[in-house]
């Protein structure tokens, strides 16, 4: 028999979190929208979204006692998926307004975008991901497909957890992939066909 699935977003005041339970409803998953630790330790699935800036997101979830819940769950072996803001929350370090310190799931940094080197900043609109890794997150997804994305700022890995890529003059990491953890730069709740596939396949694999 199947466990039932828990699914829990987390709610720490930093965006477009409506977003994110809209698409789950959408694919017909019921999600929590939830800033309790309780609610956190007993979920099976969890999804850290945000869109913002990373040292007032990790100021809140300090304030909020959700740094060490949300740490626990993700070494405890959860489902557990980033999205853009949250992705790079999951590094140990951003340089986002100065040098901040993340929640260090993750070996890397933060760095922004090369402005003599970009067109425009932030990278906002439709870009297309390549796909480096064949994880179940991308089951169906044709590589090359087109992500939206809109961010200043990107994370550099220092271990070999780059799943896929884009190119913002030049390569930039696009999503990663750790034993139980994935996270992306790009909105897939905002990406439709693409984007809501690839939430059905971090459910379901």
């Amino acid at each position: 028999m199947e466990m039932k699935k828990r699914i829990a977003v987390i709610d720490y005041g930093m965006g477009n979190i409506k977003n994110v339970k809209n698409a789950f409803n959408y694919l017909g998953y019921s999600v929590k929208i939830t800033g309790d630790f309780k609610d956190i330790k007993d979920a099976t699935h969890l999804i850290l979204p945000g869109v913002g800036g990373f040292k007032d997101a990790m100021a809140t979830l300090k304030k909020k006692g959700l740094v060490n819940p949300v740490k626990d769950a993700a070494s405890e072996g959860k489902k557990f998926l980033g999205i853009c803001l949250g992705m790079q929350l999951l590094f140990e370090t951003s340089e986002e307004f100065g040098y901040s310190e993340g929640l260090g799931i993750f070996k890397g940094k933060v760095v922004k975008f090369d402005e003599n080197a970009v067109n425009l900043i932030p990278h906002i609109g439709w870009n297309d991901v390549e796909i480096l890794k064949p994880l179940n997150e991308f089951k169906g997804i044709k590589d090359k497909s087109f992500f939206y994305f809109l961010h200043s700022y990107y994370c550099v890995p220092e271990e070999d957890i780059t799943a896929a890529v884009c190119d913002y003059c030049g390569k930039f990491c696009a999503c990663v992939k750790k034993d139980n953890i994935f996270a992306c730069q790009f909105h897939p709740e905002k990406s439709h066909t693409a984007g809501l596939a690839l939430l059905k396949n971090f459910i379901n694999n």
